[in-house]
C-alpha cells in the first residue's frame, strides 16, 4: 500500500477523508481550522446529531466544490479520555467494513483527531493499518453469480506533523499484522477439498519462499522411517498423503535460544470411528486454525524480521474412515516413544500434536507454544469469544500473557493439576490413554499434549471457541477470525527486544 504523509487538508486527494469526532471535539488541536476548512456549520452538525460522536457511528458525508477529495467519512468515538488502543483498533475495523462497501481504493486518516494523552499520531498510524486491514477483509468465494471485482486500498496518506519515518514505521508494522491475520482466515476458510494437507504445504513452501525461510516437508514415507506413529495413526484412514511441515526463521546468527510455534492441521475432522453427528461434521474444514494461526505468524514475522529464532512445526493431515483407519482399543507408539492407548479416534489433534511437539524439541526448540482446535469442552467452560490456555512455566506464560494484552487478544488459564496428569496415564496397557473422559475435557486435551514438552517452558492455546465466528464481529466478518497470530507475532517482538 502506497503510504503518504501530508501535514495540510487541502492536499489531501485520496477518495475519502477520515476524521474521528469524540465528545467536545473542539478540544482537539486544529479542529477550528478544520471546522473552517470543511464547513464552517459543521459545529452545528455534531450539535444537531447530524454528525454523530458516538462510539464506532460513522457518517459519511459529500466533499464541497473546494475539496480535492470526494467524500468525509467522521468517525464517532465517545469520550475522548476512554479511547485505548483496542477501542481505536475496534474503530478502524468498523471504518474498513464501511469502505469495503464504498469500494474506496484511496483513503486519508487525521490522526490528530484520533489521539489523546496516552494515544500519540504513531499509535493512531499503526491501529489505522491494523484495523482498517482487518475489517476491510474479504474472502473471495467460489460464487458464480457475480462477475463483480473487489476494490483493494491503494494508498493511504496520513495527515500529521509528527515524525514521518516513525509514522511509516507503524504504519509497515500495522500493515503487516493485519496481512498476517487475513491470511490465516483465508486458509481456514478454504473449502477441503481444495486446502489438502499437500497443498498446505504447498502454502508454507510459498511462504518460505517469499521471505526466505528454511523449510523442511516429511511425507508419509519420512515419517515412517522416523516412528512418527501418531499422526501416521490419524492419517491411516485418509487417501490423502499427511504432511509434517516445518519452517525456521533465523533473526539471529547463532541458532540459539529458538521459540517453537506448533499448530494442529487437520484439513477435515469426521472424528474417524467415533464419529460426529451429522452437524458436527460441518464446519470441520477449520479444524486446522492452529496450522494458520502459526503460518500467518511466519508471515508476520517474515515482514518485520525481529531478531529471535524461531521454529514453526505444523503436522496436518485429515481424519476419515476406511477399512485402514484406526480404532478405539488401538495402541500407537509416537515419536517420543510413549505408547498411547486410544479410547477415542475424535481425539485426534493431540495425537498430531504429540509427534509434532516431540520433533520441535528434537529440532531445538527452547521454548513452545502450541495452538490448536482442540476440545469443545474449552466452549463450554470459557465461551466462544476466550481462548483457553495451559501452561509449565509461570515466567514463560507472564511473557505470553504481556504479548496477548498488548493485542487485545483475550486468553484465560485454566489449570493442570498432578489428578489430571495422572487421569491421562491411566492405562492397563500403554503409557498414556488420549480420552481420560468429557469433565475436564479441555484440560486433559492440552495436558495430553504436554506429556511430550519434557522440561520444555510450553504454552497450550486452544482455539476451539475463537477460531472462527458464527456472525460478524468488532474486527471482521462471520467465518475465521485470525486469532492468536497477532500475539504469536507480537510475542517473538517482545522475546527479541528482551533478548537486546
Amino acid at each position: 500500500m502506497n503510504l503518504q504523509i501530508r501535514k495540510a487538508f487541502d492536499e489531501v486527494k485520496e477518495e475519502i477523508l477520515i476524521v474521528g469526532v469524540p465528545e467536545h471535539p473542539e478540544n482537539i488541536e486544529g479542529w477550528e481550522a478544520f471546522s473552517e476548512f470543511y464547513h464552517t456549520r459543521l459545529q452545528e452538525w455534531i450539535k444537531n446529531r447530524d454528525v454523530e460522536t458516538a462510539y464506532k457511528k460513522i457518517v459519511t458525508l459529500p466533499a464541497f466544490e473546494n475539496h480535492s477529495f470526494n467524500r468525509i467519512a467522521f468517525v464517532g468515538l465517545g469520550n475522548r479520555k476512554s479511547l485505548t488502543e483496542d477501542r481505536l483498533r475496534t474503530v478502524f475495523s468498523a471504518v474498513g467494513k464501511e469502505l469495503l462497501e464504498l469500494k474506496a481504493s484511496s483513503i486519508a486518516v487525521w490522526t490528530t483527531s484520533f489521539t489523546n494523552d496516552n494515544l500519540t499520531c504513531e499509535d493512531v498510524a499503526f491501529t489505522a493499518a491494523e484495523g482498517l486491514g482487518l475489517g476491510s477483509y474479504h474472502f473471495e468465494d467460489y460464487k458464480t453469480s457475480s462477475n463483480e471485482q473487489d476494490v483493494t486500498m491503494e494508498a493511504m496518506t496520513l495527515i500529521s506533523s509528527a515524525d514521518e519515518a516513525e509514522l511509516q514505521a507503524a504504519v509497515e508494522v500495522g500493515t503487516a499484522n493485519a496481512y498476517a491475520v487475513n491470511e490465516a482466515r483465508t486458509l481456514v476458510n478454504m473449502p477441503p477439498n481444495l486446502l489438502t494437507p499437500t497443498e498446505l504445504a504447498n502454502y508454507a513452501k510459498d511462504l518460505a519462499e517469499k521471505y526466505d525461510f528454511e523449510i523442511e516437508v516429511l511425507g508419509k514415507k519420512e515419517m515412517e522411517e522416523q516412528g512418527m506413529g501418531a499422526i501416521l495413526a490419524v492419517n491411516k484412514g485418509s487417501v490423502e498423503e499427511p504432511q509434517l511441515i516445518t519452517l525456521k526463521y533465523a533473526g539471529t546468527e547463532q541458532w540459539e535460544d529458538v521459540l517453537g510455534l506448533v499448530g494442529k492441521g487437520i484439513t477435515y475432522d469426521t472424528g474417524g470411528y467415533s464419529l460426529k453427528p451429522r452437524d458436527g461434521m460441518v464446519g470441520m474444514k477449520g479444524d486446522m486454525g492452529g496450522a494458520a494461526a502459526v503460518l500467518g505468524a511466519m508471515a508476520m514475522i517474515g515482514e518485520t524480521r525481529p531478531a529471535k529464532n524461531v521454529l514453526a512445526v505444523i503436522a496436518s493431515t485429515d481424519n476419515m474412515i476406511s477399512g485402514e483407519a484406526f480404532k478405539p482399543d488401538d495402541v500407537i507408539t509416537s515419536l517420543s516413544g510413549k505408547t498411547i492407548e486410544v479410547l477415542n479416534t475424535d481425539a485426534e489433534g493431540r495425537l498430531v500434536l504429540a509427534d509434532a511437539i516431540t520433533y520441535a524439541v528434537q529440532s531445538g526448540a527452547n521454548y513452545l507454544v502450541d495452538v490448536a482446535t482442540l476440545t469443545g469442552g474449552v466452549i463450554v467452560a470459557l465461551g466462544n469469544d476466550k481462548t483457553g490456555a495451559l501452561t509449565n512455566d509461570e515466567a514463560f506464560f507472564e511473557e505470553f500473557m504481556h504479548a496477548a494484552t498488548e493485542t487485545g487478544e483475550f486468553v484465560w488459564r485454566l489449570p493442570l493439576t498432578e489428578s489430571d496428569q495422572k487421569r491421562i496415564r491411566q492405562s492397563d496397557v500403554a503409557d498414556l490413554n488420549n480420552s481420560p473422559g468429557r469433565d475436564g475435557h479441555m484440560i486433559f486435551g492440552g495436558g495430553f499434549v504436554g506429556e511430550f514438552v519434557g522440561n520444555t517452558p510450553w504454552v497450550h492455546l486452544d482455539i476451539a471457541g475463537t477460531s472462527s465466528a458464527s456472525a460478524a464481529h468488532d474486527l471482521g466478518p462471520k467465518g475465521a477470525t485470525g486469532v492468536m497470530v497477532r500475539t504469536l507475532g507480537t510475542l517473538v517482538e517482545r522475546m527479541a527486544s528482551t533478548k537486546e
